[in-house]
């Protein structure tokens, strides 16, 4: 909304006005958790125009066909008998506590037969590391993982399971490194014994 406001302020649409933050920092200000957003912009004097303006772009019916989205935002203002119009697209993440990414990683480990180890110091400090191993009682396999989605666990920790014979498992979640956009992703480290 204070995107299509500011539309309607400055006269000609833009996606970005000078000082005004990025698509994924206004999206990440309103509270939304996403691990992908896109947005639609237009004028118009009816809604069914900018809406058939945006069919028939393929860019933007792209964005209202994309597959991949699950949560619209949608704001209109009218301004001297003009419409102005901002549609958003996200895929939301949930927002999780350290805490509950680690519990769905342990969960996913769990089900591949393997112990979860419940004290999670080791594997924290090593989520938060960019060094190799640092502690004792090392585990046989140490994959660090950064990314929005919690409910699967990552493709090289599946191919060391399908290889190798792993008795326990320890998980530990850390704030994400080097994330320069509003994108709601998650840090965690796993290590296999």
């Amino acid at each position: 909304m204070k995107h299509c406001q500011r539309m309607a302020v400055e006269g000609p649409i833009a996606h970005r006005y000078d000082g005004e933050p990025d698509l994924t920092a206004r999206a990440g200000d309103a509270g939304a958790h996403f691990s992908l957003v896109e947005e639609n912009i237009a004028v118009g004097s009816h809604l069914q125009t900018i809406h058939q303006g945006w069919l028939d772009s393929p860019k933007h019916r792209a964005n209202l066909l994309n597959p991949a989205v699950d949560h619209v935002g949608i704001a209109v203002v009218s301004s001297g008998g003009i419409l102005f119009a901002v549609t958003d697209f996200s895929r939301a993440v949930d927002e999780l506590t350290p805490a509950q990414v680690e519990a769905n990683f342990a969960t996913l480990l769990h089900s591949h037969g393997l112990k979860i180890d419940g004290n999670t110091t080791d594997a924290r400090r090593y989520c938060m590391s960019e060094d190799k191993w640092h502690g004792f009682d090392p585990p046989s396999f140490l994959f660090r993982w950064q990314g929005p989605d919690v409910t699967q666990l990552p493709e090289q920790v599946l191919e060391q399971l399908a290889v190798e014979r792993y008795e326990k498992a320890s998980v530990g979640s850390c704030a994400p490194h080097d994330v320069k956009e509003a994108f709601t992703v998650y840090r965690v480290a796993v290590l296999l014994y």
